[in-house]
């Protein structure tokens, strides 16, 4: 991906880090719901937290993707 990440390149699955920890120590999320807001799930303690789409495009540091872009994540058993 060239670029800053952008809100419109998030999938349910992927993880992202934030540019600021959240007060547990984490800087990992992830992403469970993505629409008009973005849920996000601290990796650390598991906390739950909904963010408007506007604002999170600016806090996003790094998208790490759960599943490689074309994969759905299982091999060919053949």
């Amino acid at each position: 991906m060239s670029g800053p990440p952008r809100v419109g390149d998030l999938r349910p699955g992927d993880i992202v880090r934030l540019k600021k920890a959240h007060p547990c120590g984490g800087f990992h999320w992830l992403v469970n719901r993505v629409g008009g807001d973005i849920g996000l799930r601290c990796q650390t303690c598991d906390h739950h937290i909904m963010i408007p789409r506007f604002r999170i495009d600016r806090r996003i540091r790094e998208i790490v993707r759960a599943v490689p872009d074309g994969g759905d994540g299982r091999e060919d058993a053949g």
